[in-house]
Order: structure tokens, then sequence, then C-alpha cells
């Protein structure tokens, strides 16, 4: 299994750093067959997060033809002008979830929508998501109809889409898997570790990171619950 995961401008560095950690260590404990790299719509280059400007290098461009998956963070910090000051919350603090959407916004201007769709198109891909790695997905009118879980803030803005937004750690959808919130990323990946290597493998790899997983995996199957 090949999983590129997906580096924009802003990215949030847990989304990420969380899933490709647990996913090497699969690789290792798979003798390679799982291999994970960091990758972007624009090929190799430096990518700035949206944390302290905290930089990680995509070794590769994003390429549905040699990824088996493509995993989507979300994105962290602010956005605004050059040299322009954020506008202080109260405490020292300043207001950033409210520029999220706006940096996810951006990605729309750039080629991943359309490396996603292809993505999404593909018989044999999966795409799988961390916190609002969701949103780049809906807000690319790419989960019309589909379920899908993502940040507890963004969740309304999920269903505005056209999604089935869950409230739930991790939903799998087929060829959809969407973590929520930021550490959802060790979940997802143990998670995709369980589907495609087997249980065995993932165990080791929790044991390793001394890791539980939190939450049922929500699926679209079985009765509905009655009311509680």
């Amino acid at each position: 299994m090949h999983v590129q995961i997906a580096l924009f401008d802003g990215f949030d560095p847990l989304d990420v750093i969380a899933p490709y950690e647990v996913l090497y260590a699969g690789g290792m404990a798979t003798e390679g067959a799982v291999h994970v790299e960091l990758a972007s719509a624009e090929g190799p280059r430096e990518v700035i997060s949206g944390t302290g400007g905290l930089v990680l290098r995509a070794t590769a461009a994003l390429d549905p033809e040699r990824a088996d998956m493509f995993l989507v963070p979300g994105a962290s910090g602010r956005v605004g002008e050059p040299g322009e000051e954020p506008e202080e919350a109260g405490n020292g603090a300043w207001k950033q979830d409210e520029f999220i959407p706006v940096l996810l916004g951006r990605t729309l201007t750039t080629e991943l929508p359309a490396l996603l769709r292809r993505a999404m198109d593909a018989p044999d891909m999966t795409v799988a998501t961390v916190c609002g790695g969701s949103l780049v997905l809906a807000m690319a009118g790419l989960l019309e109809g589909r379920y899908a879980t993502t940040h507890h803030m963004g969740l309304d803005l999920l269903d505005a889409t056209g999604a089935h937004a869950v409230r739930a750690r991790v939903v799998d959808d087929g060829d959809l898997i969407t973590g929520a919130g930021v550490t959802s990323g060790l979940d997802l990946g143990l998670y995709l570790l369980e589907r495609e290597a087997g249980p065995r493998i993932a165990h080791a790899v929790e044991e390793l990171f001394a890791h539980e997983r939190r939450g049922t995996v929500w699926r679209a199957k079985g009765p509905a619950p009655a009311a509680l």
C-alpha cells in the first residue's frame, strides 16, 4: 500500500505527523508492504504549516497513478496579508479558528482539488482525511451524499456541502475514510493499518506507540439505532 500525505500551505502538522508515524511503523512491521511519503500538488518543495512557521518537505508530487491512497490533513493557525497583525482574543491569545475555513478554501485555487477528484474517481484508490481535510474535499464538491466526519467545529459546514456529517472518531465510507479532530490522526492511521494490513500489524504498532484507539469506527451498516 503506497500512501501519499498531501501537504499544502497552512497544513496542520499534527494531522500529518500522527498518521505518518503510524503508517511508517506499519511499513516496518510489514517489511515494506506499507509505504508512506509526503507529497504536494506542486511536486517536491518546502511547505509551510499553519503552526509557528514549521516547514515540512514534500518529496514527491501527488499522483493518483502511483499511490493507492491519498491522505489529506486539515489546516491550523491563521491567514492574512503579509505583515498583517492578528486580532487579539484576550489573555494574550490570538483568534485563529475563524481563519481556518479561509485557509482550507485557498486549496481550491491549487491543483489539489483536481487531483483529489481523480483519486475519488479511480476504482482502486482510497482517500483518507484528518480533521479539516474532509472540508477540503467537501468544498471542492466531492463529498455530496457521502458519510464523513471532521473536527466538531466543522460538522455544520460539512452538512451544508451535501455530505452526511457523522459525529464519530473515524468514519469508514468505503473508499473514503475520515477522521475527526487532530489527534484522531493516530486512530485513523491505526485503523488504516488494520483494514489494509491486518489487525495483528495494527496491534503491534498500537503497542509500540502505547496508544489505545478511541471510539467505534462508524460505518453505514446494521440497523439504525432507536432514539436513546
